[in-house]
């Protein structure tokens, strides 16, 4: 097994707004911070668990050596392809091994993997490798039906800064990921643990994904807590349902946390119980993490189903609030213990604990991970609401970025003066100190776990030439909670529903984004600023 890399100063990355150094003293003082990076991380679990099994994914089985020795031959591979540290990689891989050996690659090299999602098309990925003058795209060969290479090719010839197309299959005119392995280079200097190592997209109310940078010292300590927390060790086995690269199921504790653990990290290429009964059972899984909307589906499809899923000890729900009907369900119909996880990728992280009392758990969702984890509810005027009452939660803390990458103006929106992240949504805060989750303060749409920023789809729909103008809204739901329908005023040669659709799809917009209804109006409701009233457009259909 080689050496471990030596590290190199610590670097700030331009357009990434830093800790205050006072604040960065206090969080390594209090242990939170330890300077440990992600491939020192992984080297150690290789060196203490050696043979036992890290991934398991189809018929692939990786020991932690043999995932530490794979992750050392590629990084070598990346090097010589000319990828250095701090170029940045969008990495678009569904839940699949050679994701986690990529992004481990990418971490010891200390360049900055961009976290794309399976689901996301050309508008997404265009912006992402332009916006981060990304120099390599790595993709599957095809994955549920849809090739990534014709999106690539798409990509590269409208990003110049992008040199190379990775890909893991059948690869094309691109680059296939199965010839980069080599023997792994001696001397190559890795990032320090106060850098940036990753990027992972916002699920902002505004545009396209912001980038939320994110440190080996911020995220690892987040696993660490979270590890703490869910009871993990050497004996758990962490079913990924969810797609990796969001941050419920790569960090909380997710498949990241596993490894901190010692512990196995199963995963699914899709959630449906079809797929994920068999797993839990053949490979005796004791914790896993799903959105409300699959949750439910799981517990309906429990009943009829006669897989063993008595291994299960935790079934974790987050990314929406989980109703209480459903959340008292879970452990009658699974057997297992329910922990509601409610969180975002730009840091503040809660749970509710293993050993609370049945009504926090199904009636919450959660406190904080963190002492430090500092939490203010305001009103719409800026001021701190009374004990209990609903308002708008900011926070800081130890693992809560300070600012979007290069996103000044919006940061100047999205953060205090002093540091607090506004998170948009509204909250109380029960006398136990545990969050519940009332709503959202920002134009965004939580359709099944997926944010979507009215925003975007908006100005999408505003390009079509019979578009005069456009107001997407949300719309309750009883399965995913929130569906999506856009209100358009036509221009003369009005357009059917179908129509925008279809365009909307044309221009590469991810599936989830695509409107649930379209509804055509002749003018829009104001409110008394002038602004488009979108409370008395969810009233209009509530009198249809």
């Amino acid at each position: 097994m080689t050496t471990p890399s030596p590290q190199r100063e610590p670097t700030l990355l331009p357009g990434c707004t830093p800790w205050p150094e006072e604040f960065a003293a206090r969080y390594r003082q209090a242990g939170y911070w330890r300077g440990e990076t992600f491939g020192q991380m992984l080297r150690e679990r290789a060196q203490r668990h050696g043979d036992r099994t890290a991934l398991v994914a189809g018929t692939q089985r990786w020991s932690y050596r043999e995932f530490d020795e794979r992750t050392d031959r590629l990084v070598a591979g990346f090097h010589a392809l000319g990828i250095k540290p701090r170029d940045r990689v969008v990495v678009q891989l569904p839940n699949i091994a050679e994701f986690f050996e990529v992004v481990f690659a990418l971490f010891r090299l200390g360049a900055l993997p961009v976290f794309a999602l399976p689901a996301h098309r050309s508008a997404e990925i265009n912006y992402f490798c332009e916006f981060t003058e990304a120099v390599a795209y790595v993709i599957p060969d095809k994955h549920s039906g849809f090739d990534y290479r014709t999106l690539a090719e798409k990509v590269r010839g409208a990003v110049p800064s992008l040199r190379h197309v990775i890909v893991v299959g059948e690869a094309g005119p691109f680059t296939p990921l199965s010839q980069l392995y080599a023997s792994p280079a001696a001397g190559l200097p890795g990032p320090a643990p106060s850098d940036v190592a990753f990027f992972q997209l916002s699920g902002g109310s505004t545009g396209v994904p912001k980038l939320i940078p994110r440190t080996h010292d911020d995220y690892i300590y987040s696993l660490r807590g979270s590890v703490e927390i869910c009871g993990l060790d050497e004996t758990s086995v962490y079913l990924c349902a969810l797609p990796a690269a969001h941050n419920f199921p790569l960090s909380s504790p997710g498949v990241l946390g596993t490894l901190y653990a010692g512990g196995t990290a199963v995963l699914a290429l899709h959630p449906s119980p079809d797929q994920t009964f068999p797993l839990i059972e053949r490979e005796r899984v004791t914790l896993t993490a799903l959105v409300p909307p699959l949750a439910m589906i799981w517990l309906d499809a429990a009943k009829a189903r006669r897989h063993d899923l008595s291994s299960l000890k935790v079934l974790q729900v987050g990314g929406a609030r989980l109703s209480a009907e459903a959340a008292q369900r879970v452990r009658p119909t699974l057997g297992c213990t329910l922990q509601q996880v409610y969180g975002m990728a730009e840091g503040l992280v809660n749970y509710t604990r293993l050993d609370d009392p049945e009504e926090l758990i199904v009636a919450t969702q959660g406190r904080p991970i963190s002492p430090d984890d500092e939490i203010r509810i305001i009103d719409e005027d800026g001021r701190d609401v009374a004990p209990g009452e609903t308002g708008q939660l900011l926070t800081r803390g130890p693992y809560t970025i300070r600012g979007y990458y290069n996103a000044e103006a919006h940061n100047a929106r999205a953060f205090t003066s002093d540091g607090f992240y506004c998170t948009g949504d509204l909250v109380r805060v029960t006398p136990e100190g545990y969050m519940v989750v009332e709503g959202r303060a920002k134009d965004q749409i939580n359709r099944g776990g997926d944010k979507i920023a009215a925003e975007e789809v908006e100005n999408h729909l505003l390009a079509h030439p019979s578009v005069h103008d456009a107001a997407v809204i949300s719309i309750p739901d009883p399965f995913l909670g929130e569906r999506t329908c856009a209100f358009v005023i036509p221009r003369e040669a009005p357009p059917t529903a179908a129509t925008l659709t279809s365009f909307l799809r044309e221009r590469g917009l991810a599936a989830y984004k695509i409107p649930d209804r379209v509804e055509f109006v002749t003018t829009f409701p104001q409110t008394g600023v002038g602004k488009v009233s979108k409370k008395a457009l969810r009233e209009t259909l509530t009198r249809r």
